[in-house]
């Protein structure tokens, strides 16, 4: 059994490490990429501080660094969810605070090696084994927030299986350290456990190498919106799937009537859903269409682009220069003020008032 799992460790270190090389190389600015590294990096930190052997044999104080970075996985396990949904995802220092104090109190429970006899120990243990079952709750809402805005097919699937599995496995390795005297993983179970990671990270790892960077992380060109939103072919990409499907074409233009002629971005909840029922195509078709044919990743992100350059046009306009900016907004689509001066500023860098002050002095 000791053979049998060593061998199983060995093998998750290997598929992490590949996993971690992958995601380096291909898309190193991505946030996502750059905390999945951090994520594999600190889970074959955990699977090698958890053999049985050395998790019985290394000092307290020894385990104290382990024992931090393994807690600290589940907050990182969250993170690393809401980068992968969200392109737009950037850390912020309460990000780090929460890994920090995740890390800092599991430090501290080890160094102390509380009893849970004690009301005190109970306490900092019970704090300590609710991280990881708060960040996998963290890690749902994250994904499922976003899930049904998502329009990179494969990005959707993996994602599903990251947050299900991972959930799934954080609450089974916590049933059993709850189950265990001292909260270690020994012999028949931890062989278990170290098995059931095995699986979840190989599949990750074979979707890594089936599915190209650009499905799953935005490239820096698509960092900024265009100036003008269009409907139309996507320059060629080696990493996209050019190759159009019987009646794409014919969709697109169907796609560029509602938005151009009928202004349909302009509808309140306007969603996936909604537009592929006014197309009459399956959602999913739609997705691919708009994601592969037109280069979009995000379905509210597509939509804003054509909300966006209909604010722009007005605010251009001499005739409107009295028109408020909230009316601006309003009529091109966005429900309030905030989210549309948001969405206005990460696409052209300047706020709508400073836009139109810009170029009303030009003409």
């Amino acid at each position: 059994m000791m053979l049998l799992d060593a061998a199983l460790r060995g093998t998750v270190v290997a598929l992490l490490a590949l996993v971690a090389l992958r995601l380096a190389r291909d898309r190193p600015h991505a946030w996502a990429s750059r905390i999945g590294v951090v994520f594999a990096i600190g889970l074959i930190v955990e699977v090698v501080s958890a053999t049985p052997a050395l998790e019985s044999s290394l000092p307290r104080l020894w385990r104290v660094p382990l024992v931090a970075v393994s807690v600290g996985n589940a907050v990182l396990f969250w993170i690393f969810v809401k980068a992968l949904c969200d392109d737009d995802f950037a850390p912020r220092p309460w990000h780090a605070a929460a890994w920090l104090g995740a890390a800092a109190i599991s430090a501290f429970n080890c160094a102390n090696g509380w009893s849970t006899a004690d009301v005190l120990g109970r306490i900092a243990v019970a704090v300590q084994r609710s991280v990881p079952l708060l960040c996998a709750l963290l890690a749902a809402v994250a994904a499922g927030s976003t899930w049904r805005l998502d329009l990179v097919e494969r990005r959707r699937r993996l994602r599903v299986f990251i947050v299900v599995a991972g959930i799934a496995y954080t609450v089974a390795s916590l049933g059993a350290r709850l189950a265990s005297p001292d909260g270690r993983l020994l012999g028949t179970t931890a062989t278990l456990d170290v098995a059931a990671m095995l699986a979840m990270i190989a599949v990750v790892a074979v979707a890594l190498l089936r599915v190209g960077p650009s499905e799953l992380f935005p490239a820096p060109a698509e960092a900024a919106a265009p100036e003008h939103a269009r409907i139309a072919e996507p320059e060629a990409d080696d990493e996209r799937d050019t190759a159009p499907e019987p009646g794409d074409e014919r969709l697109v233009a169907r796609l560029d009537t509602l938005i151009r002629d009928e202004r349909v971005y302009r509808l309140e909840g306007l969603t996936v859903a909604g537009l592929a029922g006014r197309l009459g195509v399956p959602e999913y078709r739609l997705r691919r269409v708009i994601n592969r044919r037109l280069g979009h990743r995000n379905f509210n992100a597509f939509i804003n682009s054509f909300r966006l350059d209909e604010a722009r046009r007005a605010l251009r306009d001499p005739a409107q220069r009295e028109l408020p900016v909230l009316t601006i907004a309003l009529e091109a689509g966005f429900q309030s003020i905030g989210p549309f001066n948001r969405a206005f500023k990460a696409a052209t860098g300047v706020t709508p008032t400073e836009f139109r002050s810009q170029h009303l002095a030009e003409s």
